[in-house]
């Protein structure tokens, strides 16, 4: 399932640089969980930008799901296509706070 989850990932990743939504904003591709009878793929987002911003390109991203879908369908061989699920990821926003956190603690050097 590893090897599928990345390879969605890769063909997602590229896929949205293809897509011409104003909606949808600078969008990373943080991760793919598919469940095992690939039903369903969760697509973990992360965005550049504020809740708004977060929220147009969830919203953006949705309104893609069948073209990305047909993406997936065209260049990935599977058994079926998965249902996309789209899911802000804040594990990135998480890591950029808790290097801040540690800059603050950390003594100045100068």
């Amino acid at each position: 399932m590893r090897r599928v989850d990345e390879s969605l990932r890769h063909v997602l990743s590229e896929a949205l640089l293809d897509l011409k939504d104003p909606r949808i904003g600078f969008v990373t591709v943080t991760g793919v969980r598919t469940a095992r009878d690939l039903s369903q793929a969760r697509v973990f987002i992360s965005v550049l930008g504020g809740e708004k911003k977060q929220a147009a390109s969830l919203a953006g991203l949705e309104a893609a799901r069948g073209l990305l879908q047909a993406r997936i369908a065209a260049e990935v061989r599977l058994k079926r296509t998965p249902h996309l699920a789209f899911e802000y990821d804040p594990s990135v926003e998480r890591g950029v706070r808790m290097t801040q956190l540690i800059d603050e603690l950390a003594p100045d050097d100068s």
